[in-house]
């Protein structure tokens, strides 16, 4: 498939979204960040990866809604699958 000199210009964009955004994809996505979770629950409270996903920053928040956090993810896709234990050692 040949995009270049096509005057479609977002047919290119349209084409790669889509097969980014895949099920797929997002099946990937999802099992490869609940291994990497599981993997840090699994280390001391010591570890640097550790006490960055689970420790509390310091300091002022930003106004607005809050973003989303990397946890808020895992706790999505693990109810997603069914499981209801808790996921942090």
């Amino acid at each position: 498939m040949s995009l270049k000199g096509t005057k479609r210009q977002g047919s290119a964009e349209n084409y790669m979204r889509s097969a980014l955004i895949s099920p797929n994809n997002i099946w990937v996505i999802k099992s490869r960040r609940m291994r990497w979770a599981g993997h840090i629950a699994l280390m001391g409270e010591r570890r640097g990866a550790y006490r960055v996903l689970v420790g509390k920053p310091e300091g002022r928040r930003p106004l607005g809604r809050p973003r989303r956090r990397w946890e808020d993810n895992i706790k999505m896709d693990l109810l997603e699958v069914g499981w209801g234990g808790a996921w942090t050692g």
